[in-house]
């Protein structure tokens, strides 16, 4: 297992990401001020993001049925924990995008690859409880 988001498994029997990227920014106002710099003022962790990028070749490595799931994953809305391989637990992440680029069609329009890319946006643990007790409420309801 590379990495698990919620219940699906980045591994090389379903989706395998050759590259992970990661964006983290931290929150700085500035005051203006006469005859001197700006103040500035922290006020906290901005967005952290995660980008994987891989290839799926379903004759060789992955299933083509994982970029399916993974666009139904991401169109339920929610937050799911990332976890990597050796057991790390990252936080509370939600599937903002999802690109795919498919080369090498065969002539029933089959790609032998797909290029893909995946961004992962980290939300507020809390904010994440929350949007899983509303979808629960929901579903109650």
């Amino acid at each position: 297992m590379l990495m698990a988001l919620g219940e699906f498994v980045f591994s090389l029997p379903t989706l395998a990401f050759q590259e992970l990227s990661r964006r983290t920014s931290w929150r700085w106002v500035d005051n203006s001020r006469i005859g001197v710099r700006a103040a500035s003022q922290y006020l906290g962790p901005g967005e952290d993001t995660i980008t994987l990028a891989g290839l799926l070749v379903p004759q060789v490595i992955g299933d083509a049925s994982s970029i399916r799931q993974l666009r139904a994953l991401g169109d339920q809305g929610e937050a799911w924990p990332l976890v990597d391989g050796t057991g790390r637990v990252h936080g509370a992440f939600v599937l903002t995008d999802l690109e795919e680029r498919q080369v090498m069609l065969l002539d029933n329009g089959v790609p032998r690859r797909t290029d893909f890319s995946i961004t992962l946006k980290h939300v507020d643990d809390a904010d994440a409880q929350a949007a899983t007790a509303t979808g629960s409420d929901s579903d109650a309801g």
